[in-house]
């Protein structure tokens, strides 16, 4: 399989309202999962390369062994994996490390930042998280809008196919 070589210098490229917390080196078998626990508070952003294998990254507040089945965050790409975790979740935050299955072992480097931006701009922009904590509304962009109409009216052609089936059989 073709792994992507990232230069070193792109993936220590971060703002720098991004603040250093710590530096996870680890190797994980193919298959298999590696946990991590998150208790700093605050908005953090994981950045994990794999440099062998491919390491996938999965996060939740409500567990603290995510997996590719019990998930909130996700990040599974070939190459560098990149994971935003927003103030509002609730600490310990679990992390999983999945090895996956198409290498033998993945090493990997896991570099945990605190992002002081969001502590400087609390509100962000007008097309951020919605604030759901705080009783905020969001504004939806027209693409935004269009998407959810469309999901809904999956949503509803869907029962009507269900209802119709059982009817039928």
């Amino acid at each position: 399989l073709f792994q992507p070589i990232l230069s070193p210098r792109l993936y220590d490229d971060v703002p720098e309202e991004w603040l250093l917390l710590h530096v996870v080196h680890g190797q994980i078998g193919a298959g298999n999962y590696s946990y991590l626990r998150l208790n700093h508070e605050g908005s953090i952003v994981l950045r994990m390369r794999s440099l062998s294998g491919d390491a996938d990254l999965y996060v939740s507040d409500s567990t603290l062994h995510p997996s590719f089945d019990d998930y909130k965050l996700q990040s599974a790409t070939c190459g560098q994996d990149s994971v935003f975790i927003p103030a509002h979740f609730q600490r310990p935050v679990g992390i999983g490390i999945y090895g996956h299955p198409s290498h033998q072992e993945s090493d990997f480097e896991m570099k945990v930042y605190y992002d002081r931006m969001v502590e400087q701009y609390p509100l962000g922009d007008a097309y951020s998280w919605d604030g759901a904590d705080t009783g905020q509304k969001r504004a939806y962009t027209p693409e935004e809008a269009s998407q959810e109409e469309e999901s809904v009216l999956w949503t509803i052609v869907i029962s009507i196919l269900k209802l119709v089936l059982e009817i039928l059989f």
